[in-house]
């Protein structure tokens, strides 16, 4: 069974935690999602603050049961959906104080071949979800590029097997608030318009991921090497190169700073001598951002 996902998690992670505070734009994205899904995620507290104030349990509350916990990320690569999806499931064991895991299905497993066992796939994972899901813990499972497997089934190349692994999908996904609350789905895509409208329909939220936009650009410099000395305005002049204007309309993303810019900035000054605006800069005029996906 483990051999389909990637990672599983014990939350609350304090790995998580630490890389959740190099995350910029987390604490609006987080607050979005924790204030659409906490009624669900909180069956007991909810039924605790009915009793308390109107003396009954109304019956809005096992109405809510009938939202999917299912949230989708989607947004071009490099924007941070993988791990703001880690984080937001991080920071909601924490504001439950519940524990929970955090199951990644791996992508390894949806290569070349498998058509005919996708739907087995499918199962397998979303078992393994309700095995991990408890009264005081919640289970996480995120499909990352999920419409290498949630394509919609209007297109006419689909292979059979394809779209039963997609029906499949769908039902996993409609049994999963029968736990009340205890399992929570993460799909992110680069492609929204490639997913089934059906699984777009039953969405508790979608979240869409931009580039980062001038601010954001500034904010991960500073938080990322703001400690060599770099002025304000050397920082807006780096948060300036890497956006749209200087770029043919396209900025850089936050894994095109993180895993590139400043990793090959960081090598023109390694070993002999320190990191300075003068090396970032020039790095990032000789870089391209990475293409968009459409």
């Amino acid at each position: 069974m483990s051999n389909i996902f990637d990672n599983i998690v014990e939350l609350p992670n304090k790995g998580i935690q630490e890389r959740t505070k190099n995350l910029v734009g987390f604490d609006s994205k987080f607050d979005r999602i924790f204030s659409n899904l906490k009624l669900l995620l909180d069956q007991e507290g909810l039924i605790e603050w009915s009793k308390k104030f109107h003396k009954v349990e109304l019956p809005i509350i096992s109405q809510l049961q009938e939202k999917y916990p299912l949230i989708i990320l989607s947004g071009d690569a490099g924007t941070g959906k993988t791990i703001s999806a880690e984080a937001i499931a991080d920071r909601m064991m924490r504001e439950l104080k519940k524990d929970g895991f955090f199951l990644k299905l791996s992508t390894r497993v949806r290569g070349e071949g498998l058509h005919g066992q996708m739907g087995n796939l499918v199962n397998d994972a979303f078992s393994e979800l309700k095995n991990q899901a408890g009264k005081r813990r919640i289970a996480f499972l995120l499909i990352d590029e999920a419409d290498a497997i949630a394509s919609t089934r209007s297109t006419i190349q689909m292979h059979q097997e394809e779209k039963a692994a997609v029906n499949t999908l769908i039902q996993k996904i409609d049994e999963l608030r029968e736990l009340n609350g205890r399992a929570i789905l993460f799909m992110s895509t680069n492609r929204l318009h490639f997913l089934d409208e059906a699984i777009i329909r039953r969405a508790a939220i979608i979240l869409e991921f931009e580039r980062p936009n001038f601010d954001e650009r500034k904010q991960l410099f500073e938080s990322s090497v703001g400690e060599i000395g770099l002025t304000d305005k050397e920082l807006e002049t780096l948060a300036e190169l890497t956006g749209e204007k200087h770029n043919d309309n396209l900025a850089f993303s936050f894994s095109d700073i993180r895993l590139r810019v400043l990793p090959e900035a960081v090598s023109k000054c390694f070993p002999s001598k320190a990191l300075d605006f003068k090396s970032i800069k020039e790095t990032i005029i000789q870089l391209k951002p990475s293409p968009k996906i459409i």
